[in-house]
C-alpha cells in the first residue's frame, strides 16, 4: 500500500462516519480499537504507533484504545509520554495493552515461567501509565502442548503459580491480568475456566475472542462458557458483506451471548481479513457495533 492509496483510504473511511459514529456512552457497550487491526499499516510504516489515538479518534470516532506492545516503537518510555500528550489531545482512554513475546507462564521450568511473570512487570507499569485497566496475557506452556488429564491438571498447577505471582503485581497498580483464547491449550475454554477457578482473584480474567476457536470447539458455546470470567471482549472479524453481516461467524449471536452475561465493559474490534483493506474493514465493524453500543 502506498502513502497516496492510505490517505485516499483514511479519508473514505472517515467520511461517512460524523457525529452518528461516536461511541454511545448511555449504550450496554463501548467501542474500543484492537491496534492490531492496523497491523499491517504500522509493520509497513505507513503510520506510526503514535498516530493511533487520532486514527481511532478522527477516521472512527472511537474512544478505547487496545494496544499491542509489539508494535510500539523504541525508546518505549518517552513514546509512552508523548502518546500519552496525543491521547488527551484526541480524548481517547487506554484500555488495555495486549502482550506477547515475553515468555511462557506454562513452562515446565520454574525458573523459566517466573521469569516471564517478571517479564510482563514493566508492562503492567506501562498499562498503568496509559490509563489502562488491563493486561492481556498468553496462557501457553512452552514445549508440547498438554492433552491428556494428568498433563492438563499438571500445566494448570505452572500457570497458576505464574499467574498468581503477576496478578499480585498488577494488583498493586490496579491492573487487570486477562487471558485471551489465543491459540493451543489456551483456546479450549474449559482449561482457561479451570484456571480462573484455581486462582479466583479479583484482577484475574478472560478475554474472550469471537475468533481463535479450532474447528472441532463450538465458538458460540466457548464464549458462553468464558464470558462469566470476562473482563475483556474482543471483535475479531474477518469480512462483511454488503448488508453489514459479518460473513465467516454470526456475530449478532455473540454479541447476543455478551449481552446475556453481566459484563458491560468494551467490546474492542479487531479486524483481521485481507479482502477488505484494514480501514474498510474497521469501519464496517464500527457499523455493526454501533447497534449494540447505542
Amino acid at each position: 500500500m502506498d502513502r497516496r492509496n492510505f490517505a485516499k483510504l483514511a479519508a473514505a473511511a472517515a467520511a461517512p462516519l460524523g457525529a452518528a459514529a461516536q461511541n454511545a456512552s448511555s449504550g450496554r457497550f463501548r467501542i474500543s480499537l484492537a491496534q492490531w487491526s492496523l497491523h499491517k499499516a504500522i509493520q509497513s510504516r505507513m503510520v506510526a504507533n503514535l498516530q493511533f489515538p487520532r486514527i481511532a479518534r478522527e477516521q472512527f470516532g472511537i474512544e478505547g484504545l487496545e494496544f499491542v506492545n509489539t508494535l510500539m516503537e523504541p525508546p518505549i518510555a518517552s513514546n509512552i509520554q508523548q502518546l500519552k500528550r496525543n491521547m488527551s489531545a484526541t480524548g481517547t482512554k487506554g484500555v488495555l495493552i495486549m502482550v506477547d513475546g515475553e515468555g511462557f507462564m506454562g513452562a515446565v521450568d520454574r525458573g523459566e515461567r517466573m521469569k516471564a511473570a517478571e517479564n510482563h512487570f514493566k508492562w503492567v507499569d506501562t498499562a498503568a501509565e496509559l490509563g489502562c485497566h488491563a493486561i492481556r496475557t498468553n496462557m501457553y506452556p512452552g514445549e508440547k502442548q498438554p492433552g491428556s488429564e494428568p498433563e492438563i491438571a499438571a500445566f494448570l498447577e505452572r500457570c497458576t503459580e505464574s499467574f498468581s505471582k503477576l496478578c499480585e503485581y498488577a494488583k498493586g497498580r490496579k491492573i487487570n491480568v486477562i487471558i485471551e483464547n489465543h491459540g493451543g491449550i489456551s483456546s479450549d475454554p474449559d482449561v482457561v475456566v479451570r484456571l480462573m477457578k484455581k486462582l479466583p482473584v479479583a484482577n484475574f480474567g478472560t478475554l474472550p475472542d469471537f475468533g481463535n476457536f479450532p474447528k472441532e470447539i463450538d465458538r458460540y458455546q466457548a464464549v458462553r462458557k468464558m464470558m462469566p470470567h470476562a473482563k475483556g471482549v474482543s471483535f475479531k472479524c474477518m469480512d462483511f458483506d454488503a448488508s453489514g453481516k459479518e460473513t465467516t461467524m454470526d456475530c449478532d449471536k455473540l454479541m447476543g451471548i455478551v449481552g446475556e452475561s453481566s459484563y458491560r465493559g468494551y467490546v474492542g474490534i479487531e479486524y483481521e481479513g485481507s479482502r477488505l483493506t484494514e480501514f474498510e474493514g474497521i469501519q464496517a465493524a464500527k457499523r455493526f457495533l454501533n447497534r449494540y453500543a447505542s
